[in-house]
């Protein structure tokens, strides 16, 4: 394809999972009280007309007739509202909507993936087409029969006048077509129609016939419709289909020619009588047909008013590589402007205009970073709004009363990140339903808990990071089965006795690990959540697991705001040069020897803030050669990242800098790199290497 249309492509990707987005949490909010407001079936009925003419438009034909069918289903809804529907087929009508749109996003997903739409899709049409029969012959049946006698009548006094008109008025078979209200230009999208009905080779006649060079013709269109005489029944199901994927059509009508039974039946008054109404509309597969052309002209009114002036946008989508380009070109600003500033050229030269220049330059710089950075950020309510979709379909299939409740999720990240999260919450929401939450509420109740589960899934901000957790208070975990089952597997790499909780816990990171002894539609394969662990590192951030044995678990993902750029604090530990994210750090401060006491262990302690601390000496941890060993010599970072809070030793500070976060190469990763206290690295300005620490993993490996 042309980049115009990956242009193309790209804005209806991003229009329709969008519409895809406020559509499930609308049917998820409906479903909860079990009825559609007339604003969400009137939202419900946009969202699919945009559908509908989008793929029309791209040439997506399972997209388009998928969203065809239902916006049809929802004007009859709109039309005669929702107590047109009989209470026991409401909960029909939210499973029908929730398959249904499960078809539309995995055909979405084969356009993302370039792989070819389903070709046959009569089941899901099928199903949508019999629930509105369904509903309109309860509908029908609700009437009283000298209504639906009055009610056909004029019906085919309207058919009959408008046929009269028609040239063609001995062709057997009609199909009347209604364009959409205010589409403009209806005599051309009709001439347009008879192209692609002229492409099958089919004998038809239609009119207006001069659609094509006579413009007025396309009021007598919106008036009376635009009417295609076929000769043969057969040809009418292919003629249908190529209307229903054509753009901007409203509705059809097929109408069986009833004067001219009446002139068939040779004058026999019996046999003239048998066109009744019931011959005339031989199927009527769109109820929007019902809708008379004269009405067409009324409701087109405030449709031109809405569209009378130029429409103000305050929002554009912009494509996340050329954000990335953004992000990049920043960074190598942020290095280059560093690279001047420490430039050995000018080191001892008095220079104070340079100096201010250099001042102004530095907060320009970090303006364009943090607004580079704040294009990127987005709310992680996209990703938790979905998991109201797994929790329901899980909830019906697994027959448990669980409800989720969600927190904070205004939250913002990173593009790119919350992409990567996406999955790894899925799977862990997943596995709270699947076996951590108890299967019967008399088993809750017996346990002393509400009979009604709960899933917690909430986001914080704290500082440089975002915890993410997601809590059930189902059954918790069995640290015993978990340590047995992992020496069943031969996974321990030391003795049972020596595991601590944390540890046993950490065991169901591992790859193929599970607890769970079935295989089921939602767990039990062997692709447990070392899966989850491996996609939350790849974007910078950690997961541990808590529990309480009959009280519940807690999944906790910490996920950095942004990869990209931070602001550190350089440090040096005797000819290196290592760097602390500022965000990281909360004082920095001298001691004395007497300041420093030891525990029952003897490990370096220190108080501050009425609070003791341990130290960590950064050149003893990485075997760094250094002349400062004395306490007194050095100075002291108190640093905290999550729940962790404890000292750094270091030999001087540098100085703060904005650093542009280098990922590590791709083959350290095999020496477990991320766990020895180090994230990445960055170039300085005068061009060597500082190491990135990672506060969290760096205590953690202090303890071992």
């Amino acid at each position: 394809m042309d980049n115009g249309t990956d242009s193309m492509l790209d804005m209806y990707l991003f229009e329709t999972n969008s519409l895809m987005e406020q559509l499930d949490e609308l049917l998820i909010e409906a479903e909860k009280v079990e009825e559609f407001s007339t604003d969400d079936v009137n939202e419900i009925f946009r969202i699919m007309h945009t559908i509908k003419g989008s793929s029309a438009m791209m040439e997506f034909t399972s997209l388009n007739q998928i969203a065809h069918h239902i916006e049809d289903l929802f004007f009859y809804i709109r039309e005669n509202g929702m107590d047109s529907i009989a209470p026991e087929l409401k909960k029909s009508l939210f499973n029908l909507m929730f398959k249904s749109t499960d078809m539309l996003r995995t055909e979405i997903e084969k356009v993302e993936n370039n792989e070819p739409l389903t070709e046959n899709i009569d089941n899901i049409i099928g199903e949508i087409n019999s629930f509105l029969n369904k509903i309109s012959n309860t509908s029908s049946a609700a009437d009283s029969p000298e209504d639906t006698g009055g009610n056909d009548g004029p019906s085919v006094a309207e058919l009959n006048m408008e046929l009269a008109n028609c040239p063609d008025d001995d062709a057997p078979f009609f199909i009347k077509v209604i364009f959409e209200e205010g589409c403009g230009m209806e005599n051309l999208r009709a001439f347009m129609l008879v192209n692609a009905l002229q492409d099958l080779g089919l004998p038809f006649r239609f009119y207006p016939d001069d659609v094509e060079n006579n413009s007025a013709s396309a009021q007598a269109i919106v008036e009376k419709g635009f009417f295609l005489a076929l000769l043969e029944e057969e040809h009418i199901e292919k003629v249908i289909n190529t209307i229903t994927g054509t753009s901007h059509i409203h509705s059809y009508e097929v109408i069986e020619n009833a004067r001219l039974k009446g002139a068939q039946a040779e004058g026999d008054p019996d046999k003239a009588a048998e066109a009744k109404p019931a011959d005339t509309v031989k199927d009527t597969p769109a109820p929007a047909a019902s809708t008379s052309p004269a009405e067409a002209p009324a409701k087109q009114a405030p449709a031109s008013r809405a569209h009378s002036g130029p429409v103000k946008q305050s929002l554009i989508s912009v494509n996340l590589s050329k954000l990335d380009a953004l992000v990049a070109i920043v960074g190598e600003i942020v290095i280059t402007e560093s690279m001047v500033t420490s430039s050995p050229d000018i080191q001892g030269l008095k220079l104070d205009n340079f100096m201010k220049s250099t001042r102004q330059l530095r907060k320009l710089t970090k303006d364009l970073q943090d607004l580079a950075m704040s294009l990127r950020m987005v709310p992680v309510s996209g990703v938790f709004q979905k998991m109201n979709r797994i929790v329901r379909d899980m909830k019906q299939k697994l027959n448990k009363d669980v409800r989720l409740t969600i927190i904070g999720e205004d939250t913002e990240l990173d593009k790119s990140i919350v992409d990567g999260i996406s999955d790894p919450i899925m799977h862990i929401v997943r596995n709270s339903m699947d076996h951590g939450v108890e299967v019967t509420s008399a088993e809750r109740v017996a346990a002393g808990k509400d009979p009604q589960a709960e899933i917690i899934l909430s986001a914080t901000h704290t500082g440089s990071e975002v915890i993410i957790k997601v809590e059930d208070d189902g059954y918790g975990m069995d640290t015993e089965k978990i340590l047995a089952k992992a020496a069943n597997n031969g996974l321990l790499i030391k003795p049972e006795s020596e595991y601590t909780k944390k540890e046993i816990l950490g065991l169901l990171l591992l790859p193929g690990f599970s607890t769970n002894e079935e295989v089921t539609e939602y767990s039990g394969r062997g692709v447990g959540m070392d899966v989850v662990k491996r996609n939350v590192e790849s974007v910078g951030g950690t997961v541990s697991i808590s529990s309480e044995l009959g009280q519940g678990s807690c999944t906790t993902l910490k996920i950095p705001l942004t990869m990209a750029i931070v602001d550190g604090m350089e440090i040096a530990v005797g000819q290196s040069i290592f760097t602390v994210p500022i965000a990281n750090i909360r004082q920095s401060f001298k001691v004395s020897n007497e300041d420093v006491v030891y525990d029952a262990e003897g490990n370096e302690i220190v108080k501050c803030m009425n609070e003791f601390y341990p130290i960590i000496r950064v050149h003893q941890l990485y075997n760094v050669e250094t002349e400062v060993t004395n306490i007194e010599d050095g100075i002291l970072i108190w640093v905290e990242a999550s729940d962790t809070s404890y000292c750094l030793f270091v030999d001087e500070l540098l100085g703060e800098q904005q650093v542009v976060v280098k990922p590590l190469p791709s083959y350290l990763n095999n020496f477990n790199i991320k766990n020895s206290g180090i994230s990445g690295c960055t170039i300085l300005g005068n061009g060597n290497i500082s190491i990135i620490l990672d506060i969290l993993s760096l205590y953690e490996m202090a303890q071992y």
